[in-house]
């Protein structure tokens, strides 16, 4: 509509556009937001979140996007009349119709960055994997989806350290948080055929717990030193390695060993190690995983190295976001 028209009869002005996917994606979302400003802002964030630049901070992405001051984008999210709840819960159902019943890999993980200062809330001394080693940071734990080779966000939630509650909040560990974010994503209706997750959670049983009680798939990470029961009578073998190729979205391959580990006698859970080097070993190409999957082990051996190999997926979700 003519921006005069508009004024003469008092009506509010159009959302600036931005690019042709952006402006179809975020229309989706349009009803949610009662100010044309904030509908603006929400489209100047996705608008900076997929444009080349190196680190997508708002002062970055204002200056992307050609907005003067970043305090707009800032504003939008700390003050803005638009619900995160409401918006979430948008995103969640337009996933779900869009994948039309067809199931998917969820993957389970946390992700830390480094803040400063005391103005953001639960910040806290905690590890943060971002960066390798305990630092004052921000932790979530998130579930991404993966949908033959498109990685999409689910559901994420703030992990609150014990000296950093609130009035009303409750602590809960990571763990607590991932099998309510797992429970929410059924209870969604969301389709899923398999669960992949590190040692925090393979090394957990109330985890495992919830997956078992919903009936779904999982390959774990475990620690090298996972314990297992067994009788006194009773060995750990380890079979011969087997070599696999890793095939990576582009297509490309690299060779791998995997072997199982039998403690005692086979049961329904089984483990398994995976490398790039049966000789050596390299501690950070060498994954030690348990699974519930019932498959053959010979069909095992070639599928199980590259499910598990698509937690990378989740990592490179992070970095499409933050650089």
């Amino acid at each position: 509509m003519d921006v005069e028209l508009q004024m003469i009869k008092h009506l509010a002005r159009d959302a600036q556009p931005t690019v042709s996917v952006i402006d179809e994606y975020c229309q989706g979302y349009k009803d949610l937001f009662p100010e044309v400003r904030s509908y603006e802002c929400f489209k100047y964030l996705h608008l900076g979140i997929i444009s080349p630049i190196p680190r997508k901070s708002l002062p970055e992405i204002a200056k992307i996007v050609g907005i003067r001051s970043p305090q707009s984008l800032h504003h939008f999210l700390a003050n803005s009349p638009w619900s995160a709840r409401e918006l979430k819960e948008r995103r969640l159902a337009r996933t779900l119709k869009a994948l039309k019943g067809e199931k998917i890999i969820v993957i389970i993980d946390e992700t830390g960055d480094r803040r400063k200062g005391k103005k953001t809330d639960y910040i806290a001394r905690q590890y943060l994997g971002s960066v390798g080693k305990t630092d004052r940071g921000i932790v979530s734990v998130n579930a991404y989806g993966v949908y033959k080779n498109i990685t999409f966000p689910l559901v994420f939630r703030v992990f609150k350290p014990k000296g950093t509650l609130k009035e009303g909040d409750v602590y809960k560990t990571k763990i607590e948080i991932a099998s309510e974010i797992l429970t929410e994503l059924v209870d969604w209706g969301f389709q899923i055929e398999l669960v992949l997750a590190d040692s925090l959670y393979g090394e957990s049983s109330s985890f495992i717990s919830t997956l078992d009680q919903f009936q779904i798939p999982w390959v774990l990470a475990i620690r090298s030193n996972h314990g297992v029961w067994m009788s006194s009578e009773q060995k750990v073998r380890a079979n011969k390695w087997c070599k696999f190729e890793r095939i990576f979205s582009n297509q490309e391959s690299e060779t791998r060993y995997i072997r199982e580990i039998i403690f005692g006698k086979r049961s329904t859970r089984t483990y398994w190690e995976i490398t790039t080097d049966p000789e050596t070993m390299p501690e950070t190409s060498t994954s030690f995983v348990m699974t519930n999957l019932t498959e053959k082990r010979s069909q095992m051996k070639k599928t199980l190295g590259n499910l598990y190999g698509l937690r990378t997926w989740v990592e490179y979700g992070f970095r499409q976001c933050k650089e």
